[in-house]
């Protein structure tokens, strides 16, 4: 590859000028998350007036991702936390007091927010569960937005228990120690969810809002996640739809600041449409005003609908678009057919030097199929090419199709990429989801490695320059490649990645430990039974240090309250006493998850370095086009 052609990992990480763009439920203010003072802060603008946006949050220290407007159209809510704690407060901003701060309603030190949803049925309101009194039990709580006054509903029905409000039913969610999910009015069971089809939660789980009714992610009588309904008043469940091939979108499970897949009216909570996820996104629509809509905004771009949102009229609209080298933003006015591209998120970089990512299929060793993308440099011969293979975090997520960064990298200075969705990976089926239980170190890594095997079957990669890079269970992944089988990797570069099994669930927040028994104690084991901690210690990469033999490259965010650092202190020390070639990189004020700009910008410069020496392809550091 000509230094021509090399983009800087400054382009390539530049955030885009405008994201994460909504419109107001009056349709008068578009909200959307751009820079200031190095970090992502949130800024409004006028639709209709020839005003300059303006920044209306003024956080320096950490960037804002998770944000939504309150119903009166004058308010914006936004969660944000300490250093990476994880401990989530919500903080109100008045848009008719633009000299007035942020203003935070939950003021709690060691609390979190979760499940905080705008009231339909109560405009003005919102629900939240906070852990203010006891941190291993979530309380209900009615949050009037322009006071900020807190009103317990409910205290919480205890530990690994929460509330649910439909209409003014009060709803309790709790699961048995087998897992099974039940539903509560009362004294009266309503309904039960086998939770092995259910790792991380039931989930979507959203009141319908006539109050009669609850919408659900079912698997009942398929293979694929699908909406139904349940009915309150007889425990009946119908199917709202199927896809026959693709599960919903579950990824807002883990990516908190992405949508419901169930789209629904701002204004009446009413069902408009729903998101299926295969190996790209396709948008059903239940409503007929709904389907003329999406007829419309889906000639804008040649990308996948990813976000929607209008304003209580549904005349104007928001639309996002998923592309995998030139993602973008429109705005549609239904009424009069107009529309406008608000935001082009690369338009900083030539489209012609980014790579297009394949959707391909692998068949494992015992003959699952396993769904894969692959990335290929542009312009380059795809012959014997070393290889980045990616394995995603979670493990109950999945990779999708669209721009990443990161992937477009590692194609840019010529490696191919491989993103192989790994038996336990979320999205693709139960069947393919529950094939990973008990397979940890075990068929899921076999998994990974099939997937390089088909790449150097297929000539794309050569065996001798095979790296490996992922963060958090992809972490693991990472280091699972290195110490489990030592003679396929040249090189490992792993973040926030998960070394010692047991360590890791005996040290997860307390307030997260009841929900365990569905995903890690059953997929991996439970570290308080002798026998599945010795099985759990076996499947650690921490046990097995000895038998690393390539580079590693460690990355820890100080603050981790999940993956914590003095097991990648252990990592490394072991590693640097056998004089292995380790790096580390350790940040003080990140926690699971790497944010703050100066961080991801000196994490990848290392990474590209460290790849550029020991997969040997091209130096790190080469002018930009």
């Amino acid at each position: 590859m000509s230094a021509t052609s090399t983009i800087t990992v400054e382009d390539l990480l530049r955030p885009p000028e405008r994201s994460g763009i909504t419109i107001s439920p009056d349709g008068a203010r578009l909200a959307y998350l751009s820079m200031w003072h190095e970090r992502l802060n949130i800024w409004v603008e006028e639709i209709d007036a020839d005003t300059a946006p303006r920044c209306v949050t003024a956080d320096e220290s950490r960037s804002i991702v998770r944000y939504l407007w309150a119903d009166d159209s004058r308010h914006l809510l936004y969660q944000q936390d300490s250093g990476g704690d994880e401990n989530w407060h919500v903080f109100r901003i008045d848009l008719d007091d633009p000299g007035a701060p942020a203003v935070d309603l939950t003021p709690f030190p060691g609390a979190t927010v979760q499940k905080l949803e705008l009231r339909v049925d109560r405009p003005g309101h919102a629900t939240l569960q906070l852990n203010a009194e006891n941190v291993t039990e979530f309380d209900l709580y009615d949050l009037e937005i322009t006071t900020g006054t807190l009103t317990r509903l409910a205290p919480s029905p205890g530990e690994g228990s929460t509330w649910m409000l439909v209409g003014e039913t009060l709803l309790r969610r709790s699961m048995r120690a087998d897992g099974t999910w039940e539903l509560w009015r009362g004294e009266t069971l309503l309904a039960t969810f086998d939770g092995d089809a259910y790792p991380m939660d039931v989930y979507p789980f959203e009141a319908a809002p006539d109050g009669t009714g609850i919408w659900f992610g079912s698997y009942r009588g398929t293979d694929h996640l699908h909406p139904a309904r349940l009915d309150l008043a007889t425990g009946e469940e119908t199917m709202i739809h199927h896809h026959p091939q693709a599960d919903m979108d579950t990824r807002p499970l883990v990516f908190t600041n992405l949508p419901s897949p169930l789209i629904r009216h701002g204004r009446t909570g009413e069902l408009l449409g729903v998101r299926y996820h295969g190996m790209r996104m396709h948008t059903h629509p239940l409503d007929s005003h709904f389907a003329e809509i999406l007829e419309a905004v889906g000639m804008l771009c040649d990308g996948d609908i990813s976000t929607l949102t209008s304003d209580d009229d549904q005349r104007r609209w928001v639309v996002t678009f998923l592309h995998d080298r030139d993602p973008q933003t429109w705005f549609y006015d239904h009424e009069s057919g107009r529309s406008r591209l608000l935001a082009r998120n690369l338009e900083h970089l030539n489209a012609d030097l980014l790579a297009p990512v394949e959707s391909i299929e692998i068949t494992a060793r015992d003959g699952l199929r396993l769904p894969a993308y692959l990335t290929l440099p542009a312009h380059e011969e795809p012959r014997d090419l070393p290889l980045v293979l990616m394995p995603h975090g979670g493990p109950w997520t999945r990779d999708w199709w669209r721009y990443d960064s990161i992937v477009q990298l590692w194609a840019n200075r010529g490696y191919a990429v491989l993103q192989p969705q790994f038996r336990g990976s979320a999205g693709f089926g139960r069947r393919h989801m529950e094939a990973g239980v008990g397979e940890f170190a075990g068929r899921m890594h076999d998994d990974l490695i099939d997937a390089v095997d088909w790449a150097i079957a297929q000539g794309y990669a050569d065996p001798e320059r095979i790296g490996v890079f992922g963060g958090s269970y992809g972490g693991y992944a990472a280091l699972v490649s290195l110490a489990f089988t030592p003679d396929r990797f040249a090189a490992a570069v792993e973040y926030v990645g998960v070394s010692d099994l047991v360590d890791y669930l005996r040290s997860l927040p307390e307030y997260a430990r009841s929900g365990l028994v569905n995903n890690w104690y059953r997929y991996v084991g439970d570290p308080s039974v002798p026998e599945q901690a010795a099985d759990m210690s076996a499947r650690s990469p921490i046990t097995r240090v000895g038998d690393i033999r390539a580079p590693l490259m460690v990355v820890q965010g100080a603050n981790d309250v999940r993956v914590r650092r003095e097991n990648s202190d252990r990592i490394v020390a072991g590693l640097r006493e056998r004089g292995n070639d380790v790096e580390y990189l350790v940040f003080d004020d990140e926690g699971h998850f790497i944010i703050n700009p100066e961080n991801v910008s000196t994490l990848y410069h290392a990474a590209d370095q460290f790849f550029a020496r020991h997969l040997a392809k091209v130096p790190a550091t080469t002018p930009a086009a």
